[in-house]
């Protein structure tokens, strides 16, 4: 990676500001070269260095990557405790190249299943981090939607209850303040490699204007000319938001 500015750059240049990926086909990239499926974990993170690097050259302001589901913790032990290996020396050896090219790390989900040595690793990315102005990299691990929803209406039930506030001053945008992505544009534009064809618990609350975007790709295989056909695609649909066309129109040109 080359090292950047520190200083806060805008680029009004129609792509998305916020791109989610949930990354397929790691293991199906491996059985079909005849490797264990941890290989292809390792040659995913390879293609996630690719893909965060051209994000924030073309100054997307937040990539969200979906790496370790709730439901994950149903595969095989002998995997999941490889991925979670493979979890900490990423952060070990990428965290330093993060924080030189001014991207701040965020993990989302609930952390506390982790090992405590993961735990902390993690907050202490995530501080070293912290002040940094560009592309804001978002790992979603041990993560899901129905949770993170879930989580938020127990902090604001909780207010309710002490009196903090009324059920009346509930609102979407109350919501939206508790969740893990607080503060952040929700996505413009969701991709999934793999070839399947679901959301699978991801950013359910916030994706609810995003534009999808699937490919048969594996994720080892997505590269930065597969990121830009996405992004093609995301810059061709008229997004309205509930408006006509022609009112879609008629706002372009004023």
């Amino acid at each position: 990676m080359t090292a950047v500015s520190n200083e806060k750059t805008v680029v009004n240049n129609g792509n998305p500001r916020h791109i989610a990926i949930i990354m397929d086909g790691n293991g199906r990239w491996a059985q079909k070269r005849m490797m264990p499926r941890i290989m292809g974990h390792h040659a995913g993170v390879k293609a996630v260095r690719k893909i965060v690097e051209y994000c924030a050259k073309q100054h997307i302001e937040v990539l969200s990557l979906f790496a370790f589901s709730s439901e994950n913790w149903r595969r095989p032990q002998d995997e999941v405790s490889l991925l979670m290996e493979l979890f900490m020396a990423t952060l070990q050896s990428e965290v330093d190249k993060l924080d030189k090219n001014n991207i701040r790390l965020k993990i989302i989900g609930d952390k506390h299943a982790f090992p405590e040595k993961l735990q902390q690793k993690i907050a202490a990315a995530e501080q070293q981090t912290s002040r940094n102005t560009g592309l804001t990299l978002l790992i979603a691990a041990n993560y899901g939607g129905r949770w993170d929803i879930t989580q938020a209406a127990r902090k604001i039930a909780a207010d309710v209850l002490a009196g903090v506030i009324q059920a009346s001053d509930v609102t979407e945008e109350l919501v939206d303040s508790h969740l893990m992505t607080a503060g952040l544009p929700e996505p413009d534009l969701f991709i999934r490699t793999g070839g399947e064809e679901r959301i699978s618990n991801f950013l359910l609350w916030q994706s609810a204007y995003t534009e999808f975007y699937f490919t048969d790709a594996l994720w080892p295989d997505f590269d930065q000319a597969s990121l830009d056909k996405a992004i093609a695609s995301f810059k061709g649909r008229q997004r309205r938001f509930g408006h006509t066309g022609e009112q879609v129109i008629a706002q372009k040109v004023r």
